[in-house]
């Protein structure tokens, strides 16, 4: 089939299964490149346009209607990412002769800091879970994830199999497929312990009265993946921190994970141990919370510091 004439939808569900088949790429990864590719699709297709025929000209085009229609930096440079590994693909194909997006500069990204949190408000954050509803389990999912810095995705989809045994390392399967082993704090492990005991009592009770097999995840629930969805921990934290008395629009899940690194790295832990909990594949990645150490330390100073209070009080 000549490159022309099979559809761009085609093109990218090709490009998607390849990143999964050869890359590992995850499952969020797919579809956030079909999400982006597929946008750059409409959009050729309102001009007439093919990916077989579109130019580097025709890509910057696209890329300033992006900016025209007010998305951010970081989402152009994500779009972009996904349009380099299309024609970079469809030329290993022999799709195009040419790679079209090879010489096209990104839009860089916001240079932002991660919002992290306070000791006590972590705290407090874990209080809060332990006197919700379901507490056991709730308590659970706060204390390994500041425990571990686990993405979410990696917490809510853990295998029941990775609590057994009462570990002292967690093994937690990252992107890629790749997998680590993160130590558990002795209240992660006792959080776990407590929360196993009561999910295998409810798990005998629902499967002997339901006759079916058991869960293989530490938390399952009736979602379509058989666990705890991501967006039910996310709605999950907002609450706590309601709770806790942090605004809930500073936290998320992914907040926890920066409180754990960050805090980590105020305590002396070295930077590439803490890269290997969080499954960083680039040790730059991880540096970015020697900035946010910097950027509390500073704001220590000025605030607690004599001469700095004297500096703003000219009397």
């Amino acid at each position: 089939m000549i490159a022309a004439d099979r559809p761009m939808t085609l093109w990218i569900a090709t490009f998607v299964e390849a990143q999964a088949a050869e890359r590992g790429a995850a499952r969020n990864t797919q579809l956030a490149y079909a999400r982006d590719l597929a946008d750059l699709a409409d959009w050729c297709g309102r001009r007439g346009v093919h990916f077989a025929d579109l130019g580097q000209a025709g890509i910057e085009d696209y890329l300033v209607s992006c900016e025209a229609a007010g998305l951010a930096r970081a989402t152009r440079a994500r779009r972009l990412a996904a349009i380099r590994q299309l024609f970079r693909f469809a030329f290993e194909e022999g799709w195009r002769s040419d790679d079209p997006a090879i010489r096209i500069a990104g839009p860089g990204r916001d240079a932002t800091l991660p919002k992290t949190l306070s000791v006590p408000q972590v705290q407090a954050l874990i209080d809060a879970a332990a006197a919700s509803r379901d507490g056991v389990r709730n308590l659970c999912l706060m204390e390994l994830l500041y425990a571990t810095g686990m993405r979410v995705s990696e917490l809510v989809g853990l295998p029941v199999a990775a609590a057994r045994g009462d570990p002292r390392m967690l093994l937690v399967r990252g992107k890629g497929d790749k997998e680590r082993l993160v130590p558990l704090s002795p209240t992660a492990r006792t959080a776990m312990r407590d929360w196993l005991t009561l999910r295998d009592r409810i798990q005998a009770e629902a499967t002997g009265n339901r006759g079916t097999p058991p869960s293989r995840h530490l938390f399952p629930s009736r979602a379509k993946s058989g666990h705890l969805t991501r967006n039910a921990f996310f709605l999950l934290v907002k609450s706590f921190a309601a709770t806790a008395g942090i605004p809930p629009d500073t936290v998320t899940p992914h907040t926890l994970r920066h409180a754990f690194a960050t805090h980590l790295l105020a305590g002396g832990a070295d930077l590439r141990a803490i890269q290997t909990m969080l499954g960083h594949a680039d040790l730059s990645t991880t540096e970015i919370y020697t900035h946010v150490l910097d950027a509390r330390l500073r704001e220590l100073v000025l605030t607690h510091h004599p001469l700095a209070r004297a500096q703003d009080d000219p009397a």
